[in-house]
C-alpha cells in the first residue's frame, strides 16, 4: 500500500491521541463524528470545544451531527459493529438506555487529566458529565409584566394561546412533565396528575415544539410568551436582543447532567476520548460559561461567574442546594408509553 499525505496525517492524529490515552489501542482514523444537540448546543460546541480539540490533536477532522439523544441511540444500535457516530451526548434518561444496551465504551479515566477534577456527580466512567442543564420558566418581559415565580403561572388565563412546551421525546419535555406530576401529587412513578394538568392547560397552549431549539425559535418569532425553558438557550436569545427572561420556580430549578460517551466499536476511540477530554478542560468550560453560551460547568476548578453566578448558583454548594434532580431509572420504565400517550392526547 502506498502512503499518501492523508494516510500519514490520519495515522499521526491517532497516535497523538494515543499519547494522551496510552491505554487505548491503535485503530485506523477517519473523520470524527460528534453527535451533539440541536440549536445553541451545536453552536457552542462548534465554536469552543471543536477548536480546542483540533488544536490539541493536530487539526483533526471532525464533523458535528446535531440530533436528540434518542436518535443517537437508534443510529448506533442499528449499526453496532460499525457505528456512524463516535461521540454521543446523553441526557440522563437516554444515558441509562445507552448503557443498558451496551452501546458505549468506557472512558479511560486513569489516563485523563481532567476527569478527577469533575464534581463527584459528574465522575461517571461510562461517560463523564460535561455540563449541567437547568430548566426554569422562560418568559417575554414585554408581555409578561409580573415575573413568574411558579409553574402554576402557566395556567393564568391571560396567557391563553401563548404558552409553549416541548413534547416528551425531549428531556426538557419529560422533565417538565415529571416536575408537574410531583407538584400535583404524583412523581416519577405516577405521571397521571401531569396529564390532567395539561388538559387544564390546553386553552393556553400555543405550541408544542419538537425540541428545545424549536421552542427557543418560537420566542424569537414572537409566537409564545411563556414556557419551560433551558437556562442557556434563554440567555443566548437575550444576547441576540430577543425579549426573554429566565425565572427560577419557587419549587427549585429542574436540573440534569449531560454526559459524553464513546460509541462502542468505533474505529476512532482515541480521538473520541480526546474530544471528551477537551470538553472537560477547565479553560473550555470557563469559556462556555461566558456569554453568549452560558453553559453550566461540571469541572470543580471552574469558578461560577456572570449570569450563571447571578441567576443559577454562586458556587458549587449553592448549585447542589438549588437544583432539583429526578430519578431517571424510574422514569425510563414508563417513558416510552408516556411519549405515546402525550402524542395522542396533547394537541394544539
Amino acid at each position: 500500500m502506498t502512503l499518501n499525505r492523508r494516510h500519514i496525517l490520519a495515522a499521526s492524529l491517532t497516535l497523538g491521541a494515543m499519547n494522551l490515552f496510552p491505554g487505548l489501542s491503535w485503530a485506523q482514523a477517519r473523520k470524527l463524528v460528534f453527535a451533539t444537540f440541536t440549536g445553541s448546543w451545536e453552536e457552542a460546541h462548534r465554536e469552543v470545544i471543536v477548536p480546542h480539540f483540533r488544536k490539541a490533536n493536530g487539526n483533526a477532522d471532525i464533523v458535528l451531527d446535531p440530533m436528540l439523544s434518542v436518535d443517537m441511540i437508534a443510529k448506533v444500535a442499528a449499526a453496532k459493529n460499525s457505528p456512524p457516530i463516535d461521540v454521543m451526548l446523553m441526557d440522563p434518561g437516554p444515558r441509562l438506555t445507552l448503557i443498558d444496551q451496551g452501546l458505549t465504551a468506557p472512558f479511560p479515566t486513569d489516563a485523563s487529566k481532567n476527569y478527577r477534577d469533575l464534581l463527584p456527580v459528574a465522575q461517571l466512567p461510562e461517560g463523564p458529565g460535561i455540563f449541567f442543564q437547568a430548566v426554569g420558566i422562560t418568559y417575554n418581559p414585554e408581555k409578561v409584566k409580573t415575573p413568574p415565580t411558579s409553574w402554576d403561572d402557566l395556567w393564568k388565563p391571560e396567557y391563553k394561546g401563548r404558552v409553549g412546551i416541548t413534547n416528551m421525546n425531549s428531556t426538557l419535555g419529560t422533565a417538565f412533565m415529571v416536575e408537574l406530576a410531583k407538584i400535583r401529587g404524583g412523581g416519577e412513578d405516577n405521571i397521571d396528575p401531569a396529564f390532567a394538568a395539561l388538559k387544564e392547560l390546553q386553552p393556553n397552549l400555543g405550541a408544542v415544539a419538537p425540541n428545545p431549539g424549536a421552542l427557543a425559535t418560537l420566542f424569537q418569532q414572537g409566537q409564545i410568551d411563556i414556557s419551560p425553558g433551558n437556562f442557556n438557550a434563554i440567555q443566548i436569545l437575550r444576547a441576540r436582543g430577543v425579549p426573554v427572561e429566565f425565572a427560577k420556580p419557587k419549587t427549585g430549578t429542574i436540573a440534569f447532567l449531560t454526559t459524553a460517551h464513546i460509541a462502542k466499536n468505533t474505529p476512532n476511540a482515541p480521538l473520541a476520548a480526546a474530544l471528551i477530554e477537551s470538553a472537560m478542560a477547565p479553560e473550555v468550560q470557563t469559556k462556555l460559561m461566558q456569554a453568549p453560551f452560558f453553559v453550566i460547568p461540571t469541572n470543580g476548578k471552574v469558578k461560577m461567574e456572570g449570569d450563571i453566578a447571578k441567576m443559577i448558583a454562586k458556587d458549587q454548594e449553592d448549585l447542589k442546594a438549588s437544583f432539583v434532580f429526578h430519578d431517571w431509572s424510574i422514569i425510563n420504565k414508563n417513558r416510552a408509553a408516556w411519549i405515546e400517550r402525550f402524542n395522542k392526547e396533547i394537541k394544539v
